[in-house]
């Protein structure tokens, strides 16, 4: 079997690593512990966090063990990398409510039977700790000048950073130690942006424990123009089907970026190299097909093949014209309301397709709201009973977006 170090090369998910030569010569002779921590920020995880996930999916199929950490404590202050502000701070509630949401997700992708993998919320030991035995046990080994040189905090120098986001670095390399000293975790994993609080664990359990543990960080989800994949102008592409439905999701891949087929299909699937190959090389209108192959076998591992079987469905009628079949997202609306008479604006406003008047009338004037094939151009429209066709009207935002409205 081939050392899942050289299978996240080869597939382009490798940023930065400690040590390279000695961690891929242990994940190539034992079954090593390792986690990801996902601060429980939002109710869903997105398509950002999914690519961790397929590190966590090939690292289990190559026989090692996924902890998914989910940060219940470090959500009470909020990572301040990436940041030019403070993270809005939640409630003990919300972001329980977020953990359990977090939790229903992993168990979809990852195999917690039998102790294969596990999951653990660090509020069960950080919530609890004493701070003055906290901060000379761990405190101690952190330097504030060498702190200030990192992008996280020094990125903040100028507009105001406080000490209570400036602890979070020390809570997460806690984390480290706790699971190494707990499960024997002998390696941290994440996005590149992690880089300098991932570094700060591994130092501090290199420094309290003598041994050697390791830390990787893999490539940031981006297109080829530079832009965080799963953010659109519509917002977050997040993998809770009442988020974003599957048919959304497939549409989102559905229109990659001819550029970006080749990465996303080696990032976000497990098909072979060779056949990714084949499919990156077609050219023209042909690479439409390598973009139905990836739109499907995501869609497929997020929402599962009967999902994805209805999205593929979808987009291709509405590519050939049709407009009632298939998994399209909808909202049902009383017939006294178009009895009456509805605005444009307020129509999409109330299906969630904008979130403001302003924003629907901005869309309507530059000419970006189609009703059933016909562009809408007035922003005063009133829709009534007779814009629909069978109690159903298609609604298409932009080029990639669509909604059905239907009767009830």
């Amino acid at each position: 079997m081939a050392n899942v170090f050289d299978i996240l090369q080869e597939r382009g998910y490798i940023e930065q690593v400690t040590y390279e030569d000695e961690l891929r010569e242990l994940l190539g002779k034992e079954s090593v512990t390792f986690y990801i921590g996902f601060d429980a920020t939002a109710d869903s995880l997105t398509l950002g966090h999914f690519l961790q996930i397929m590190v966590m999916m090939h690292m289990q199929r190559a026989g090692h063990r996924p902890i998914a950490l989910i940060g219940g404590g470090t959500t009470m202050v909020g990572d301040p990398s990436g940041r030019t502000d403070m993270r809005k701070l939640l409630t003990k509630e919300e972001i329980d409510y977020n953990a359990s949401r977090f939790k229903e997700q992993f168990s979809r992708f990852l195999d917690f039977s039998d102790g294969k993998a596990l999951m653990v919320n660090n509020a069960d030991w950080l919530l609890d700790l004493n701070f003055l035995d906290f901060m000379r046990e761990v405190g101690v080994h952190f330097s504030v000048n060498r702190m200030l040189t990192f992008d996280c905090y020094k990125n903040r120098m100028e507009r105001g950073l406080t000490f209570f986001e400036f602890s979070y670095m020390l809570m997460q390399s806690y984390d480290f130690l706790k699971l190494y000293r707990d499960y024997g975790c002998k390696l941290q994993v994440g996005g590149s942006d992690q880089w300098s609080n991932i570094l700060g664990g591994y130092e501090l359990v290199r420094k309290l424990e003598g041994d050697k543990v390791y830390a990787m960080t893999f490539k940031l989800l981006q297109t080829a123009s530079g832009t965080k994949m799963g953010k659109t102008a519509e917002g977050t592409i997040w993998l809770d089907p009442e988020k974003t439905p599957p048919y959304e999701l497939y549409q989102y891949l559905r229109n990659t970026d001819d550029r970006d087929v080749e990465t996303f299909l080696k990032l976000l699937t497990f098909l072979p190299l060779d056949e990714i190959e084949k499919l990156a090389s077609l050219e023209g209108a042909e690479i439409n097909k390598a973009k139905e192959v990836l739109a499907f076998e995501v869609t497929k591992m997020i929402h599962g093949e009967e999902e994805a079987i209805k999205a593929e469905k979808a987009s291709k009628a509405l590519f050939a014209g049709a407009k009632e079949e298939g998994s399209i997202p909808f909202t049902e609306l009383d017939k006294s309301i178009f009895e009456e008479g509805i605005g444009i604006l307020n129509l999409l406003k109330d299906v969630g397709l904008t979130k403001s008047n302003s924003e629907g009338r901005r869309l309507v004037e530059q000419g970006g709201i189609t009703i059933d094939d016909k562009k809408v151009k007035d922003v005063g429209k009133i829709i009534t009973l007779e814009d629909f066709q069978d109690g159903k009207m298609l609604i298409r935002k932009g080029k990639k977006v669509y909604h059905q409205v239907r009767i009830k």
